[in-house]
């Protein structure tokens, strides 16, 4: 194990650090670029998806729409989630502690934790959430995430099990919170329009001469 701020850093997970890094170093300078530029545009990719699953179910019934409607919401969750247990288990950054350069920009200041992985866990909840919406987007998203969650390492920034646990981590909000979200929110949209459906009637009638 490798002491690493308040944390034990498994070995393995070093040791597979280590070698993605040198293969990185190693790769050709179009697939760095590429690698150190997509890490962060996949996240905008699955917004992008997520929002097209979304609009997707806006025409449907009531469950439907609650599901466009709280979409956002477990990945907001997964984010807060993540981020409290930054300042819990206080892991500091490999390319500070294993002394490996970063193929793309710098490492970031001491008290940017690295466990779990923030965008990893972005890419799990809204890989998940878009499957949940819409299976054939979905399938799209979940590639994407790995991928996004892989350049974190890739770019000597995370860990192999910081983006592990951030992509499981994410998935897990998603999976729990989607449900439970989306189903007092049909229940009130449901009630919304067997109102304004029992108003109609009423209206007709007394319009009439």
């Amino acid at each position: 194990m490798l002491d690493n701020g308040s944390m034990d850093v498994p070995e393995i997970s070093v040791e597979w650090y280590r070698d993605v890094i040198d293969a990185a170093a190693a790769s050709p300078e179009p697939v760095q670029w590429f690698v150190g530029h997509a890490t962060e545009g996949v996240i905008l990719l699955l917004g992008a998806l997520l929002l097209m699953a979304a609009l997707s179910r806006r025409s449907g019934g009531p469950h439907d729409r609650a599901l466009a409607l709280i979409a956002p919401v477990p990945t907001l969750l997964a984010y807060a989630g993540s981020e409290w247990f930054k300042t819990v288990v206080d892991e500091d950054r490999p390319c500070r502690t294993v002394g490996r350069a970063i193929i793309a920009g710098a490492c970031p200041p001491p008290g940017d934790w690295s466990f779990p992985s923030n965008h990893a866990t972005l890419a799990g909840a809204l890989a998940v959430t878009t499957l949940l919406l819409s299976r054939r987007l979905g399938l799209i998203a979940l590639p994407l995430a790995a991928f996004g969650a892989f350049s974190r390492v890739f770019v000597g920034l995370h860990y192999p099990h910081d983006v592990i646990a951030g992509v499981l981590f994410g998935a897990l909000v998603a999976v729990v919170a989607t449900p439970l979200l989306a189903r007092p929110a049909g229940e009130v949209l449901r009630r919304r329009a067997e109102r304004a459906d029992s108003t109609v009637p009423k209206l007709a009638s007394r319009s009439r001469p």
